[in-house]
C-alpha cells in the first residue's frame, strides 16, 4: 500500500486501487497492441532489428502508478504476446528484462524527486541501464537462440553490410544494439513527456 493510501479512508483507499488496476490492465492492452506496431530502420540497423513503442505504456503507468505497475505491464504485453512468439519465448524474456529495468528505474527515481526534472533524469538514466543491459541479453540470452535459425556468420554479415568495421557479435551489439536500444528508450520518453500531462487527469481519475 502506498503512502497515499495509508492516509485515505478505506473507502478512498479501495477507489484508488480499482482504478489502479483499470489503469494498468488498459495501459498492458495498449502496450501489447504496439508490439504489433513494429517497423524497421533501414540503413540503421539490419532489418530483423525492429523498432517499437511497447514500453511507453509501461513507462505512463510507472509515473501514474508507481513502479510495479509499469512492470506488471511489461508482463502482460509479453505474457499475451507469447501466443504469437516466432522465438521460443526468448524475445519476449529479453523483452520484459529491458523494459522492467527502464520503467522500474525510472518509476522510482521519479517518485522520490516528484517533478518534470525528476521525471527526465529517471527516464534517460532508466533508458542507459536498458541499453547495458541489452548488451547481456542480447549476448547471451537472445542471439544464442536466432543462430538455431539464422547462422551467426549471416547475422554479423547483416551488420557487416551497414557497417564493415564489425566483426564479431559482441562488436555488433556495442555498435548498434546499445545505441538503438538507448534510442528507443528516449523515444518514448520524448513522447510521454508529450502526452503525460493531459493523460494525467484520466489515469488519476482527477477528471
Amino acid at each position: 500500500m502506498s503512502h497515499n493510501e495509508m492516509t485515505m479512508n478505506p473507502q478512498s483507499a479501495r477507489s484508488s486501487r480499482i482504478r489502479t488496476m483499470c489503469g494498468t490492465a488498459m495501459l498492458s492492452a495498449v502496450a501489447y497492441v504496439l508490439m504489433f506496431l513494429e517497423f524497421p530502420l533501414p540503413m540503421l540497423v539490419p532489418s530483423f532489428i525492429k523498432m517499437d513503442f511497447s514500453d511507453l505504456p509501461a513507462l505512463l503507468a510507472s509515473f501514474a502508478y508507481g513502479p510495479l505497475s509499469g512492470i506488471a505491464v511489461c508482463f502482460v504485453k509479453n505474457l499475451l504476446h507469447l501466443m504469437n512468439t516466432q522465438s521460443g519465448g526468448v524475445g519476449e524474456l529479453s523483452n520484459f528484462i529491458l523494459g522492467a529495468t527502464f520503467v522500474t528505474i525510472s518509476g522510482i527515481i521519479y517518485h522520490k524527486m516528484h517533478s518534470k526534472k525528476g521525471a527526465i533524469i529517471g527516464s534517460v538514466i532508466g533508458a542507459a541501464v536498458m541499453a547495458v543491459i541489452s548488451l547481456f541479453s542480447n549476448y547471451y540470452i537472445v542471439y544464442p537462440v536466432y543462430t538455431a535459425f539464422m547462422p551467426m556468420e549471416a547475422i554479423i554479415g547483416a551488420y557487416k553490410v551497414i557497417f564493415s568495421k564489425v566483426n564479431t557479435l559482441w562488436d555488433c551489439l556495442l555498435v548498434f544494439n546499445v545505441p538503438f536500444t538507448f534510442f528507443k528508450g528516449l523515444c518514448s520518453v520524448a513522447i510521454t513527456f508529450l502526452i503525460y500531462k493531459p493523460l494525467s487527469p484520466i489515469l488519476k481519475g482527477n477528471m
